[in-house]
């Protein structure tokens, strides 16, 4: 093999015979993705099962259990402990012993019978998540248990009747919603943290200098830099995708060939965002901490773990320069929703340009430096 392709390969060979040499590179591509797609599965939930519930009973009749066993047949409560008064309720949601608290005051079966009952729900607001979520399983319990009394008092079946379905994740489950996604963290950490560690440990020994002044055109040393991480990503995705189907069941309803074109183009990204930084990074230490100040905010302009339609306005603007939110929207359509190439043009459209300035931009500030 001759030429400027014979020049690219044997940099490629040498970029994954130094990498692998690297026991602590080698550590980074192939187990720190793993762990942190087991670590991502299962400890990163959003779903609110078996709340604990403090419940104050005053009334002590069988309406009043039967609010309490609706309440905690459910799944989404569970009955903690019960209190003798009030000030047991404030208690515990204080020490963080129950997240949610009952309040049934006494004469609340003769109320019920009479058609004024009432009944109080405290929720420990400091997750704001977990109280949104259980006020609305808790509000849907006691609006369906009132209804199937009316309608037993009444005799006849209820006027209006509400059918749910959720859509592509029936049982909502946020795992399904999240581990897709964790492929886009990971082939950015890992792409934009080997590029930017690969570069400049090359500058710190000497050698980038020496291969500035060989046969290699400048953008021949780019790719002889970028293939050997670009197919490390690649490799990561099968495994990702692999785990992801096997052990957590993530259904995968869409074209792998779509999944794998929308890969090359965030790794395109990612590699350019890598290359940024090693034009700015000294020492290897400064390209591990100048990774790490990039990725978080592009993690959190994501829609990763906020919702886009969320943020202010300026910052829903600035997601647009992020690679990982249009790659989060295509892989998570692809797993979740089976969408196809006209669905997700925007986002294709968006990773190749930012790809492309990306990339040009550190290929240009590389020769520079070089």
């Amino acid at each position: 093999m001759r030429g400027a392709a014979g020049r690219v390969f044997w940099m490629v060979r040498k970029e994954l015979w130094q990498l692998f040499r690297d026991p602590r590179l080698a550590r980074i591509v192939m187990i720190a993705p793993l762990l942190q797609l087991l670590l991502f599965g299962y400890a990163v939930s959003t779903d609110v099962r078996e709340t604990p519930t403090i419940v104050l009973d005053e009334d002590r009749t069988a309406e009043s259990r039967e609010l309490v066993a609706a309440l905690t047949a459910s799944g989404y409560f569970t009955w903690s402990a019960s209190a003798e008064r009030g000030a047991d309720l404030a208690r515990a949601l204080d020490h963080g012993r129950a997240a949610v608290a009952l309040a049934i005051p006494p004469g609340y079966a003769a109320d019920l019978a009479a058609g004024r009952a009432r009944v109080q729900l405290l929720f420990d607001g400091t997750n704001s998540n977990q109280a949104t979520v259980a006020k609305g399983y808790a509000e849907r319990i006691v609006q369906e248990l009132a209804l199937a009394r009316a309608v037993a008092i009444v005799g006849a079946p209820a006027p209006l009747e509400l059918r749910t379905r959720a859509w592509f994740n029936p049982d909502l489950s946020s795992r399904n919603y999240n581990v897709p996604a964790v492929i886009g963290l990971l082939l950015s950490l890992v792409c934009q943290l080997l590029t930017a560690l690969a570069v400049v440990r090359e500058r710190e020994l000497g050698t980038l200098e020496q291969l500035a002044v060989s046969p290699l055109a400048p953008g021949e040393l780019i790719l002889g830099k970028t293939i050997p991480f670009a197919l490390i990503a690649l490799g990561d995705l099968v495994l990702i995708t692999t785990v992801a189907l096997a052990w957590f069941r993530v259904p995968l309803r869409g074209s792998p060939v779509l999944l794998l074109a929308a890969t090359l183009l965030f790794v395109a990204c990612a590699l350019g965002l890598g290359l940024l930084v090693s034009t700015v990074s000294g020492t290897q230490q400064e390209a591990f901490l100048g990774t790490f100040l990039i990725f978080m905010p592009i993690v959190l302009l994501s829609g990763f773990m906020f919702p886009v339609a969320s943020m202010p306005r300026f910052f829903q603007w600035l997601t647009l320069a992020n690679p990982l939110r249009h790659f989060l929207v295509v892989v998570r359509g692809v797993f979740l929703k089976g969408v196809g190439w006209t669905e997700v043009v925007p986002q294709l459209a968006a990773m190749a340009l930012l790809a492309t300035l990306l990339l040009t931009l550190a290929t240009a500030r590389f020769r520079r430096d070089s």
